[in-house]
């Protein structure tokens, strides 16, 4: 609850089944709770931003994405440490083998995404020059499994680009991915979300769940103890490569958007402006 008139406290999936089990049957518990709180104020932001400069294409671009901030409760370590993980360890791949790439490579480190994907809407408006010439962005931003979901984000040649990017990954990565084309565009969730709002192709290389959603996420629970680092391997590797592929393609990813099967356009996200400056006001 987003509000300055109802004090919200979030507690244990486990000890939210008791209470409402006890009330289920009829009890009447009494919670006691005992919690601090601090404000402190306007903190700083920021986004960390790397490139590897193209050499045939420098105005052109392909981008490796994710948020590097937490959820104030936990330790981030699958949301987003591993997501950040994977890029840094795509980029190191793609500089030691890929130096001197055909088409600009960058990668963004978003700070602000737990507060509404500010940092990333914050690039989005700020660099109109690199967003316009996005071939495309990947990123990752939901657990430490294994990349397991590509959707084509609603973009009608979508299908052709990602098939042949992906055609370069060992079968023994690939095989177990699930794509859907066109898909449908994201309104929000991660990152790759500003830049489709903006019309850009920006990709979610969506995650093996582990039980993120209803164990780990935006809890204390979310500690190192649960990363899966052969999956994180597996996913800098496969990130790297297609990185690669969308670099040396000599085409580039058509902007078209797809029709709904009714033949009426695909209804599509409106671009949202970040937050610059808090704090942010509760809404009631």
């Amino acid at each position: 609850a987003y509000t300055s008139k109802i004090t919200t406290v979030d507690i244990a999936l486990e000890d939210y089944g008791t209470l409402y089990r006890l009330v289920e049957s009829g009890d009447n518990p009494v919670i006691s709770i005992q919690t601090d709180s601090k404000d402190l104020g306007i903190v700083p932001s920021f986004n960390t931003i790397a490139e590897i400069k193209g050499t045939e294409k420098p105005n052109e671009y392909v981008m490796l994405s994710a948020h590097f901030d937490s959820w104030d409760g936990g330790q981030g370590a699958t949301d987003n440490g591993t997501g950040t993980l994977t890029m840094m360890e795509a980029m190191r791949i793609l500089k030691l083998v890929y130096p001197n790439p055909k088409r600009t490579i960058l990668v963004g480190h978003w700070g602000s995404e737990e507060q509404g994907l500010n940092g990333s809407r914050a690039f989005v408006e700020d660099h109109p020059e690199i967003v316009s010439k996005l071939q495309a962005l990947f990123n990752q931003d939901n657990g430490t499994g294994r990349i397991a979901n590509i959707s084509g984000q609603g973009y009608q040649y979508a299908g052709e680009f990602i098939s042949r990017w992906l055609s370069a990954v060992p079968s023994i990565l690939k095989d177990s991915i699930k794509t859907n084309f066109p898909g449908t565009p994201g309104g929000g969730g991660s990152d790759f979300a500003p830049f489709v709002a903006a019309g850009a192709p920006g990709f979610s290389l969506s995650s093996l769940s582990w039980s993120y959603f209803n164990y780990t996420w935006h809890t204390n629970r979310d500690t190192y103890d649960k990363i899966i680092f052969d999956d994180l391997r597996s996913n800098a590797i496969i990130t790297a490569i297609m990185v690669y592929m969308a670099c040396e393609d000599p085409k580039t990813l058509p902007r078209d958007k797809a029709n709904l099967s009714s033949g009426q356009p695909i209804p599509w996200p409106v671009q949202v402006k970040s937050i610059r400056k808090g704090p942010m006001t509760p809404k009631n």
